[in-house]
C-alpha cells in the first residue's frame, strides 16, 4: 500500500488589531515642585542685643552705602532695592515705576508681614547687614542655639566640680593672674564654679590645656622667690644664685615658654626640684 503524502492544510489567521500587540505605554505623572519660600510673618532683631528706640538700615544702593548681591550664576553684581510695589528686591527685575520703602526697627525689631515678599527676602537673603547686624527670629534654630550652651554650661560645671584645688588655682591663676594666691578653698571652688557657668567654652580650653598646671608651678615658683624673672620678661633665672635657666623668645609669654622649658630634659628637672621646695 502505497504511502501518501499528507498535504498540510493553509490555517488562515485573523488579523490581529494592533493595539493588542503594542506594550502599553505608561503615561508620566506631571511632577509637583514644592515651594521653596514659605509665606509667613518674620520677625528680624538687631544682634547687639540693644534696643534703640529707631534703627534704619540701607534700603538701596548708594556710594555711601552699597547695597550689593554677588549672584554665583550670573557672575556679577546686582543692585538691591526694596520697592513696596515689586515683588523682587533686585533692581534689574524691577521693572515699570517703583515706590520705595523704608526698613525701620523699633525698639531693636521689625516684624514684616507675608505679603511684603520683596523685604523678607531682602533682609532673609541678601542684605550685606544680615548676620552682621541683625538676624533673622528662628524659633527652631534658636532653641538648639540655647540646648548647645546648656549642654556646654553643664559640661563646664561638671568639670569644675570634679577638679582638685592644684588644678582649680591653676586655671583661675591663668585667668586672673596672682590674686588667687590669697583665697581660701572655698573660695577657689566657689570662683571656679562661676567662671565655669559664665565662660564655659574658655574654661574647658583651659582645663584641658596640660600647660596650664605648669604655667602655675612657674608663677607660684616666681612669688615664692624661687625662680626670678627679669624686669623685661626676657629672662630667668634659678634661687639666689641666679643661675640662667632660659631666655623668653620674642613676642612669646613668660610663663607659656617657662611651661614649655619643663617639658625639656634639663627643665623637667628643675621642675621636679620646685615642686619640693614648694612643698
Amino acid at each position: 500500500m502505497a504511502n501518501k503524502k499528507a498535504t498540510a492544510k493553509k490555517v488562515e489567521v485573523a488579523p490581529q488589531e494592533l493595539e493588542n500587540v503594542l506594550p502599553e505605554t505608561k503615561v508620566k505623572q506631571k511632577e509637583i515642585k514644592i515651594p521653596t519660600w514659605e509665606f509667613k510673618d518674620r520677625t528680624y532683631y538687631l544682634k547687639t542685643g540693644k534696643s534703640p528706640l529707631v534703627y534704619t538700615i540701607p534700603s538701596r544702593h548708594s556710594q555711601k552705602k552699597p547695597l550689593l548681591y554677588f549672584d554665583k550664576e550670573k557672575g556679577y553684581q546686582r543692585e538691591l532695592r526694596y520697592a513696596t510695589n515689586h515683588a523682587s528686591p533686585f533692581v534689574d527685575e524691577q521693572k515699570g515705576p517703583v515706590t520705595l520703602g523704608r526698613i525701620v526697627l523699633r525698639d531693636g525689631v521689625i516684624t514684616v508681614k507675608k505679603q511684603d515678599v520683596c523685604l523678607q527676602k531682602l533682609l532673609s537673603f541678601y542684605h550685606p547687614f544680615l548676620n552682621k547686624v541683625y538676624s533673622e527670629h528662628n524659633p527652631v534654630q534658636d532653641s538648639k542655639n540655647e540646648l548647645d550652651w546648656i549642654e556646654l554650661e553643664l559640661e563646664a560645671l561638671n568639670t569644675a566640680r570634679s577638679l582638685d584645688i592644684e588644678h582649680a588655682e591653676a586655671i583661675l591663676r591663668a585667668e586672673f593672674g596672682s590674686a588667687v594666691s590669697s583665697l581660701s578653698s572655698s573660695e577657689l571652688k566657689r570662683d571656679l564654679m562661676i567662671f565655669a557657668k559664665r565662660q564655659p567654652a574658655l574654661f574647658i580650653e583651659l582645663a584641658n590645656d596640660e600647660n596650664v598646671q605648669l604655667r602655675n608651678i612657674g608663677v607660684k615658683a616666681t612669688e615664692a622667690g624661687i625662680l626670678n624673672l627679669s624686669a623685661d620678661q626676657r629672662t630667668f633665672t634659678y634661687g639666689q644664685s641666679s643661675r640662667k635657666l632660659m631666655t623668653v623668645p620674642f613676642d612669646e609669654h613668660p610663663y607659656s615658654a617657662l611651661a614649655a622649658y619643663f617639658k625639656t630634659d634639663e627643665g623637667m628637672e628643675v621642675y621636679k626640684s620646685i615642686l619640693k621646695k614648694l612643698k
